[in-house]
This record gives structure tokens, C-alpha cells and sequence, in this order.
């Protein structure tokens, strides 16, 4: 009976290790410390802070060293410059976007981002500050990203071409690439890196925004693809998954996802919605719906809420048993039991654009992108824990690492 408990303890270990990312990936070298690296949309740059603790600040990053090569570049270029511009006055909110991802490389020495106003991904040398290598996506517009599970490869959606491409982490040599429904937006690996899901959320830059015309945002789906020959190996049509669930009314853009430790269960949110979904993968259905508070100082007027989005992030605890939920256009964040989708009290928070699980796993960190700052929710008790100021606007957090010792770039 002790062996039998022991097992389950390492096997619950195990599996929150997995889902939580805490140690380095496999191949990364010793001597590493783990930070949150958090990247400031319209700054362009990423603030790097502990991963836990006191969540203090170590040092920022200047994601866009070559800022005026690339402007040249773009001004120089009429059709470049329309969607720069065209991003700027549209999803950016008047702003360019200069890093929305970022993950480390395995060895902690760069920062990979990518950079949607540059429709390119870049690595960036963590003790000089400058670009190691430089990615353009095709189109006109970078997006999510993921990073493998053994750390060399990273997956980055191509917004404009309908495209995923995967790049060796290091070098930044593309590794294949696979079509994807329109707007191609999150990306996540499962089955221990075998498999690539992205998520496609089509047009949500117009005004269309009516229920009834949601048939013009396009096509989306979720588009499974082999992570190692990047052939398609299924598409999920999450249209017809909703329909036979009786929720007619809801859109079929998936926006932020969370799987469980094994992999069984799929939690995703939908564009318009305030509130989650769960789908069984074995059974290929959705099962169950979570509507969460509304704000009342949230006008109902959809044309109103960023980018089609009012629940935009989602987290999940390292045990399974939390999901940790961004309510964005309602300004609030909520941690909910995953047995009985209960949420507790409602943390709030100004325009919540993200959700990550912290180094310990005790926590919930967002991106306040609104205020500026990024709050740790304690997934236990569902209460605040800290607020850290950041740079302007952020939105993605990833777990990262740098070398021991590190306080930022030489320049």
C-alpha cells in the first residue's frame, strides 16, 4: 500500500511537472534560474521577474534592437506599410504591436519573440541585447506561438497566410510548415510534442459582430497537425461540436485553451463569450459550459470589445484540478474548480489579457494590460497575492530561464 501511494505521488508529480514546465526542458544546460518573462505589446519589451516569491524584477529586454532597420524596410514598401498601418488602427488599438510571444531557448541564453507590426519572429541574445537571427513569417502579421517539449523547435502562427510555421529554436531555420483554417491563432503541443493544435479564429477586425453574422468571420477550426512530418492529421469543426451541444448561439472562434495533465479534457474560450467549454477529446464532444459573471460597466455593444474577445485567457493548475480564467472586457480574473466549475471571488483586474501558471505552481499570474502590471491569484484560495508594474500593455507570460547571475542585456 505505501509503494502504491508512493507511485500515485510520483505519478501526480510527474504529470504537474508536465503540465507546469518548472524544470528545464530536456537539453537545457545547468546553472539556469527560472523567471517569468513578460512581454509589453506596445513597448516593445519584455520585463523579466522571478517566477515566484516576490515576483521581483530583474531586468528588461529591448525586444526590437532593430526597430528603425525594420521600419525602413516597411515605409520603403506600399503594401507592407497598409497592413502596418492597417494593424496599427485595427487589432493594435492605434498602437503597433511589437512582441506578443516569447519563449527561451533551452541553454537560457536568448529570447525568441515574435513581433506581429514586423510579421517576424527573432531571437534576441540575452547578454548583448542583440538579434541573433531573424524569421519573417509569410504574410504580414506573426501571432502565437509554442514552444516543443524538448525545447528545440517553436511553432508561430501566421495570421495573414493561413500558415503555421515551425522553426529550429536556435538557428531559426524553418522545419516545415502546415496550412490552418483563417486567422491562425493559438498553438499548442500535445502527446509529448507528436502533435501540433492551432486554432484558427477568423476575421475579428470588422463590425460584424452580430450572431447572426458570424458566418463572415470565415473559416475556423482547430487543425491537428504531426509535429515531426507537419501533414494534417484532423480537423475539428468546433461548429457542428457546439450545434449538437444546443449552444447555437455561440461563436466557433477558439481563442485560449487548457488541456488536463493527460491530455483527456480540452478547455477553451470563444470569441464573444463570457465563460468557458469543456470538450472530451476520446469522445470528440463538448460536455459541459460554464457562463461566468458579467460585469454590469461592461456595455453589451460587441463592437466594442477587443478583437472579438470578451474572455481572453486560460490557465490551468499543475494537479488538474483549477482553471484560472482572464475576463477581460469585464475586467476581473476568477479561479474555478474543474470538478464542479464553481469560480470563487472575482479578483479585479483592468482589461486581463492572459493567464500563466507561476515557477511554484501555487499561482496564477495575468497580464493586466490595462493598468500595466501583472497580478499573481493564488489558485488555493482563489485571492490576490501581488501586483507587479510592467511596461505598457502587456499581454503574453511565459516561464523562461537565464543564466545564474544574469541582470539583463550588456547595451
Amino acid at each position: 500500500m505505501r509503494k502504491r501511494r508512493l507511485l500515485n505521488t510520483l505519478i501526480v508529480t510527474c504529470l504537474a511537472v508536465a503540465a507546469l514546465g518548472t524544470v528545464p526542458v530536456a537539453g537545457a544546460s545547468a546553472g539556469l534560474r527560472q523567471v517569468l518573462f513578460v512581454g509589453n505589446n506596445w513597448e516593445g519589451t519584455a520585463d523579466v521577474i522571478r517566477s515566484s516569491g516576490d515576483y521581483a524584477k530583474i531586468a528588461r529586454v529591448d525586444m526590437v534592437p532593430d526597430k528603425d532597420e525594420r521600419l525602413t524596410e516597411i515605409y520603403l514598401n506600399p503594401i507592407k506599410l497598409a497592413f502596418f498601418l492597417g494593424i496599427r488602427n485595427g487589432v493594435g488599438e492605434g498602437h503597433d504591436q511589437l512582441v506578443d510571444d516569447l519563449y527561451t531557448t533551452p541553454d537560457g541564453r536568448s529570447v525568441v519573440a515574435s513581433r506581429p507590426s514586423f510579421a517576424d519572429v527573432v531571437s534576441i541574445d540575452l547578454a548583448s541585447g542583440r538579434v541573433n537571427w531573424r524569421f519573417p513569417v509569410s504574410g504580414f502579421r506573426a501571432d502565437h506561438m509554442a514552444v516543443s517539449p524538448d525545447g528545440r523547435s517553436i511553432a508561430v502562427s501566421a495570421s495573414t497566410s493561413n500558415t503555421v510555421h515551425v522553426l529550429n529554436i536556435e538557428t531559426g531555420q524553418q522545419l516545415g510548415s502546415f496550412k490552418t483554417g483563417d486567422k491562425p491563432h493559438e498553438n499548442t503541443y500535445t502527446d509529448g510534442g507528436r502533435y501540433l493544435w492551432n486554432s484558427s479564429i477568423g476575421e475579428v477586425n470588422t463590425a460584424l459582430d452580430a450572431p447572426w453574422q458570424d458566418f463572415t468571420k470565415g473559416d475556423r477550426r482547430l487543425t491537428i497537425a504531426d509535429a515531426k512530418t507537419f501533414q494534417q492529421v484532423k480537423v475539428i469543426d468546433m461548429r457542428q461540436r457546439l450545434d449538437a451541444f444546443g449552444r447555437k448561439d455561440l461563436s466557433d472562434a477558439v481563442r485560449p485553451v487548457a488541456f488536463t495533465p493527460d491530455e483527456s479534457k480540452l478547455y477553451f474560450q470563444v470569441s464573444f463569450f463570457n465563460g468557458l467549454l469543456e470538450y472530451d477529446v476520446a469522445t470528440d464532444r463538448i460536455t459541459r459550459s460554464k457562463t461566468l459573471p458579467k460585469n454590469p460597466n461592461t456595455s453589451e455593444d460587441r463592437t466594442t470589445w477587443v478583437n472579438d474577445s470578451r474572455h481572453h485567457g486560460l490557465s490551468m493548475s499543475p494537479a488538474g484540478d483549477k482553471l484560472c480564467v482572464a475576463g477581460t472586457m469585464d475586467d476581473y480574473a476568477t479561479i474555478v474548480d474543474r470538478t464542479t466549475l464553481q469560480e470563487a471571488s472575482l479578483v479585479s483586474a483592468a482589461k486581463p489579457y492572459w493567464a500563466t501558471v507561476n515557477g511554484d505552481g501555487r499561482h496564477c499570474v495575468i497580464s493586466e494590460s490595462g493598468s500595466d502590471q501583472v497580478t499573481a491569484i493564488d489558485f488555493a484560495t482563489g485571492a490576490k497575492v501581488k501586483s507587479i508594474p510592467v511596461g505598457d500593455h502587456p499581454q503574453r507570460i511565459r516561464v523562461g530561464y537565464v543564466p545564474d547571475g544574469w541582470t539583463g542585456p550588456a547595451n
